[in-house]
């Protein structure tokens, strides 16, 4: 009995690098890029770089999910609806510092609780390059997001996604960026 539960233990440990790999967003053999598709190409660099990761008072926790591509599938959808036709846009997510922090300090029992604070907002940088429909770049640089009020929006209050406030930040830029041309195309 005693060899049984030593081999169940050793075969559970043996899994957990490929279980923990399989939810982490720093894992090397995950995509840097989503597919193709659309007018929106979205790629991101290393997420272990991202400030998320460097600046998180608990790393493991910070890195597990799939908040990047999330994140990417997002921003591709909703700049897809806002460019004109013909128009394309390249993105290339070079860092991302999500809302709130992990506070170590707070006692093991909290030390995988995201800590909403307004010192904590969320933060991107995109490189960001738009073509028109004759492959003419019309715009093209890096943006630095952040929203440093985001507690303060009482229209989250029933949202419990947990990328709500970096979704909202990335609308809000979109809003700004680039009004919704694809109405403006269409009407006469």
């Amino acid at each position: 009995m005693k060899l049984l539960r030593t081999t169940s233990l050793l075969l559970a440990l043996a899994a957990l690098p490929v279980l923990a790999s399989a939810r982490n967003v720093t894992d090397p053999e995950r995509p840097r890029a989503l597919p193709a598709e659309g007018q929106v190409a979205v790629a991101w660099t290393d997420p272990s770089a991202f400030s998320e990761l460097r600046f998180s008072g608990n790393r493991w926790e910070a890195a597990q999910g799939d908040w990047v591509t999330q994140l990417a599938e997002y921003l591709r959808k909703e700049a897809g609806e806002r460019l004109a036709p013909g128009q394309s846009m390249d993105v290339t997510i070079t860092d991302i510092q999500r809302a709130g922090r992990f506070e170590p300090g707070l006692g093991f029992r909290w030390d995988s609780v995201r800590i909403m604070r307004d010192i904590y907002p969320p933060r991107m940088t995109l490189d960001v390059r738009i073509t028109g429909a004759d492959g003419q770049v019309l715009a093209q640089g890096q943006h630095k997001l952040a929203d440093t009020s985001y507690l303060m929006n009482s229209s989250l209050l029933g949202n419990t996604d947990p990328l709500r406030y970096e979704k909202r930040m990335i609308d809000d830029w979109l809003r700004r960026e680039l009004p919704a041309q694809r109405n403006l195309a269409a009407s006469p």
